[in-house]
């Protein structure tokens, strides 16, 4: 059990500064702003998206494990120029849309933008490497369950899982650019807590996230009864992020540990038949960077 962090940032000063970040995701994402990730991650990614002989496919999977890539390309399939009617929902059919080069061309331009800011993440030690972590097991969890449910996309399930804690990567590197919380790591955690389902939501509609991604990262961290069988997008997330330890998993601060773990050792029961196959895809994509 977790002690409340010691921060002055409470009641109308707290509520002033959500709104202020609010409007910084506004206007942040107006203009294409990124914000990193994985360090890691973003320097392997750079490394393999300079190898010409990468097919299409290839690509298509490695961008899969970046939770800001797939958005963009995603937003851009949609848009008047390309799109021919029909709403894109995943990754695969973004990058089928767009070719090969334009593909290559924003994903090089994100990692690279992402890379000149992941020194700000620093002070955060391996938080963000855990987050990445966290994130690519639910996907890997929600693209195992859905296989098995008819009415599901497991690609759309998969960059679902991948992104449903966008919200804490973006609040970390905001809170990497204030003195006052880059000095007070348990207010950042606090903060990061509260603030990242409601935050994720707002920028993934920023981004242009199809509604129905957007809508199922909503709660995500609430815990609720667990279904005995996922009956939407929204479902196979919650399950994901519980299979993959949830908020637990990733953020050294937690207010009902002992609860929360009850219910991650719940799920993992209920859903012990997919465990195997989770981390079979979890190790694919893994190795994929390796």
């Amino acid at each position: 059990m977790h002690s409340h962090p010691q921060t002055n940032i409470a009641g109308e000063e707290l509520s002033k500064h959500r709104f202020e970040l609010l409007q910084d995701i506004a206007e942040e994402l107006s203009s294409d702003t990124t914000f990193p990730t994985s360090f890691d991650l973003l320097v392997r990614l750079r490394k393999a998206l300079h190898d010409p002989d990468l097919s299409l496919d290839q690509i298509s999977k490695l961008i899969s494990i970046e939770p800001l890539i797939p958005l963009r390309l995603i937003h851009l399939a949609n848009s008047v120029m390309y799109n021919r009617g029909q709403e894109v929902k995943d990754a695969r059919t973004a990058v089928q849309m767009l070719g090969l080069n334009n593909v290559r061309s924003v994903a090089m331009a994100i990692t690279m933008n992402q890379l000149m800011q992941s020194k700000d993440l620093l002070i955060f030690g391996d938080l963000p490497q855990k987050l990445w972590d966290h994130c690519l097991r639910s996907a890997c969890a929600a693209f195992a369950i859905s296989k098995h449910i008819a009415n599901i996309n497991p690609d759309e399930a998969m960059l679902a899982g991948l992104v449903h804690d966008l919200g804490a990567f973006y609040l970390l590197y905001r809170f990497s650019q204030e003195e006052e919380l880059r000095t007070r790591p348990d207010s950042t955690k606090y903060l990061v807590a509260r603030w990242h389902e409601s935050i994720g939501y707002t920028l993934l509609i920023a981004l242009g996230v199809p509604q129905e991604i957007a809508d199922a990262m909503v709660d995500h961290d609430v815990m609720r009864s667990l279904p005995s069988i996922p009956l939407n997008l929204s479902d196979v997330v919650y399950v994901s992020n519980m299979l993959a330890g949830g908020l637990s998993d990733w953020l050294d601060f937690d207010e009902d540990m002992v609860g929360r773990q009850e219910m991650y050792d719940l799920a993992r029961e209920a859903y012990k038949e997919y465990i195997d196959e989770i981390d079979a895809y979890t190790d694919q994509m893994r190795s994929l960077l390796a």
